[in-house]
């Protein structure tokens, strides 16, 4: 009897140890935007305050966006004036290539629009003239379910709040202790011109979205909050709703917009109905069901932790101020699982994660880089993690939006450049806008679309999903190759196949005059991601026995690339002819793409290029003005972990925390940086860190399993399930003092494996676990 209640009393003891890691708990309300908790169901969007006496909830829709397509945006360039720029370039007069590039190839703003917030959901609570006590406030990672609970007098208030992907609704749960407690009124605090009114038990409200600071035009959009209370009775007040001595409550809450969907208004109207015949009971058990099938893939111990049982916002103020607490990363780690699921699913419209994922501060859209798409690394890096953590289901949307954008970047390929395929530059909306920024020095990254459409090859490395390729990957990765085989030419000084002009994304040189210039002939960024592109081409037409004759003729234009190289200073080139940044402490980074996320520098294969990357890293960091940022932060944690720099790998992490990273555990592009006059939520640095995590655990890319390649001291003993590597598997693992112990493979698809340290590879058969031992 003795030993099994201790056995009961340990499994007891792992059980909240487990729950602890995946709990961001709270014991205050939140103030602002920035301590509030994010729900989201991949459309549909959340900001949790959990206030007692006013409560807010501030709402969002993906397709809440502004602006409107613009037939004129691709006017821009042509083939004559393309030949003319580059006629300089190859006579070496930079300057006037640079100088007409500025006067042909600069975008139009003229209707870009934005992403912007719908505004608040706010419940006024009746309290009562006691005073409150035991105020708990928990965002649960492993259900996605928001709760809050708190005393007053001899009454428990409890609210749970979940965004619900089956049933694509915000649904809100509000019961007490007592019957007859719950009186409550709500309305709605609005960021945009609305009409609302009352309707029975519902609020509706529906207007168009204006927001002229970044050209006209806008969506129509229509919302519902239907109330349901259980006891007591509903009271319309104006324009909004009172509920009076209700023993419970469910509110449930949808959005629609036009975009792309004329009935918009009566799929908001069936959605409400259809969540309101299940019950809150059937919602929550579906939300649960359909959501622990993603979450629950992946569970990580990377240490103990004294600080496990304090509030997550204690934790992060002790870890900003240096301690370690390696649970704390594990729970930021799963944190960033949570959102990529919350912000990312399949939901009929072509529309991925954006610069704030779905949620939005209504600051990002007032600022003149927009709440849009970035393709100069930020929407990267939003993806980076799917396939690594177990969500590549998640990619979906990403793949949706590539074809959005393909679709208009065969406009623009064609009439800017008379080329094939499709191309787009660095800055993309929902509206298809898929033309150069309007500044050539940062919007003219000719490869801004494609290195975004290379996640279509990594996603098909690590689940060899041929279908998908056939179907989705190869097309689109096809019409990207297209675009540059008619797009590049010879330079006849070298003979090497270039793109150009084109910049090195935000980054300028110093030219042989002295000159600062943005536009030059093939930066190393250009010439790292058209090699992924082609040969990712050449694998899946060998894959799936297509265009042979396509096949070919990459295979041949490949070999024509101009190499990697290393410059006087030991730093790998970002432009032909060993030029020197203008700016040495710049946050971009995008010449070492070919380190990470692509597979061309590795320790193993190219140590020079990888020695050179490392240089080029510490003289960049090493800058007096280093301009440091969430996302380059986050860029950083994943280079350090692909050139096996576990320490410096976990301090980039550690420099997250302490400078970028708020109360909620939402990371913030920081004050002065890019105009912006405060912190501004930005969602890549929470994907992109999950992803350099994995990396530090786990890497794949270079043709074998390495265990461990980038184990910081603080992660010395841990655990691992569920994390995927490349080859279409995922893996158990433990370690012990740094040690491996023991792993566990399972294969979705017949294949052969070489792990790191074991002298011959393995088959491994599909649904057959393979044990390792060390």
């Amino acid at each position: 009897m003795k030993k099994i209640l201790i056995a009961v009393i340990g499994v007891f003891a792992l059980q909240n140890l487990w729950a602890a890691e995946t709990r961001l708990r709270y014991d205050r309300p939140a103030e602002k935007w920035m301590e509030a908790v994010p729900i989201g169901n991949g459309r549909l969007s959340g900001m949790i305050y959990g206030g007692v006496k006013t409560d807010r909830i501030a709402l969002n829709e993906i397709s809440m966006w502004s602006g409107q397509p613009d037939s004129t945006s691709n006017n821009l360039c042509g083939a004559d004036r393309l030949a003319e720029m580059r006629g300089h370039f190859f006579n070496n007069e930079p300057e006037k290539g640079d100088s007409l590039g500025w006067k042909y190839l600069n975008g139009r703003m003229t209707s870009f629009g934005t992403h912007v917030p719908v505004g608040d959901l706010v419940l006024e609570m009746n309290t009562g003239k006691n005073a409150v006590s035991g105020y708990s406030r928990c965002l649960d990672l492993a259900d996605a379910v928001t709760s809050v609970t708190y005393d007053s007098g001899d009454v428990t208030y409890t609210r749970e709040y979940i965004a619900s992907f089956p049933t694509q609704v915000i649904a809100v749960r509000l019961t007490s202790s007592e019957k007859g407690m719950l009186t409550f009124a709500i309305g709605l605090d609005l960021l945009r011109s609305a009409d609302i009114h009352t309707s029975g038990d519902c609020l509706r409200f529906g207007g168009k979205v204006d927001f002229p600071l970044h050209g006209p035009g806008g969506v129509n959009f229509v919302g519902m909050v239907k109330i349901i209370p259980e006891g007591g009775k509903i009271v319309a007040e104006g324009n909004r709703m009172r509920v009076e001595s209700a023993d419970a409550a469910t509110i449930l809450v949808d959005i629609r917009t036009d975009y792309n969907n004329k009935d918009y208004k009566s799929l908001c109207s069936r959605t409400i109905s259809d969540a309101a015949s299940l019950g809150w009971d059937k919602c929550k058990v579906a939300h649960l069901s359909d959501y622990r099938n993603l979450f629950g893939r992946m569970e990580i111990d990377l240490g103990e932790s004294k600080n496990a049982a304090l509030p997550v916002d204690t934790r992060l103020s002790l870890a900003k101020s240096g301690a370690v607490d390696p649970a704390f990363d594990a729970l930021f780690f799963q944190y960033g699982r949570y959102m990529l699921i919350a912000s990312s699913r399949p939901n009929g419209m072509p529309l991925c994660a954006n610069l704030q994922g779905i949620w939005n501060d209504n600051m990002a859209c007032n600022m003149p880089w927009t709440c849009d798409y970035h393709l100069d690394i930020n929407t990267q890096q939003n993806y980076w993690s799917a396939n690594r953590a177990n969500l590549a289901e998640c990619n979906e949307p990403l793949f949706r939006y590539l074809e959005l954008l393909a679709h208009h970047g065969a406009k623009t390929a064609e009439k800017m450049y008379g080329c094939d395929g499709w191309v787009a530059h660095t800055v993309a909306n929902a509206w298809g806008y898929t033309a150069p920024g309007w500044g050539v020095s940062w919007g003219m990254n000719v490869t801004g679309g494609a290195w975004l459409a290379t996640h279509l090859w990594s996603h098909y490395l690590y689940t060899r999903d041929d279908d998908y390729l056939r179907t989705i990957g190869y097309p689109l990765l096809k019409e990207s190759a297209k675009f540059f085989m008619d797009y590049m030419t010879e330079d006849p000084r070298t003979g090497y196949l270039v793109t150009g002009p084109s910049i090195s994304p935000e980054n300028g040189y110093i030219s042989p005059s002295g000159n600062h210039l943005s536009l030059s002939m093939m930066p190393a960024i250009d010439r790292e991601v058209v090699y992924d592109i082609y040969n990712a081409c050449i694998k899946s037409s060998k894959i799936l026995g297509v265009d042979k004759k396509f096949r070919k003729q990459l295979e041949n234009d490949i070999r024509r690339l101009p190499p990697i190289s290393i410059g006087s200073d030991g730093t790998v080139c970002e432009w032909d002819g060993d030029r020197r940044r203008s700016d040495p402490s710049h946050r971009h980074s995008s010449h070492l793409l070919a380190l990470f996320p692509l597979n061309q520098i590795s320790v193993e294969s190219t140590p020079e290029l990888a020695a050179a990357s490392r240089r080029s890293l510490e003289l960049q960091t090493a800058s007096p003005d280093w301009e440091d940022t969430e996302w380059s932060t986050a860029n950083m944690l994943c280079l350090y972990a692909r050139l096996k720099d576990g320490e410096m790998a976990h301090d980039w992490l550690q420099n997250l925390f302490s400078r970028f990273t708020r109360e909620n555990l939402m990371t913030v592009s920081p004050a002065g940086v890019a105009m912006a006059e405060s912190d501004i939520f930005s969602f890549d640095a929470t994907e992109a860190s999950v992803a350099g995590m994995c990396e530090m655990l786990l890497q794949s890319h270079a043709g074998f399993i390495e265990f461990l390649p980038a184990l910081p001291q603080a992660w010395h003993t841990g655990s691992v399930k569920g994390i995927c590597a490349e080859g279409g598997m995922s893996l158990d693992m433990s370690w012990k003092d740094g040690k491996m112990v023991e792993a566990t493979v399972y294969p979705t698809k017949d294949c052969k494996v070489l792990i790191k340290g074991f002298a011959k590879p393995v088959n491994l058969k599909k649904g057959t676990p393979y044990i390792v031992k060390f």
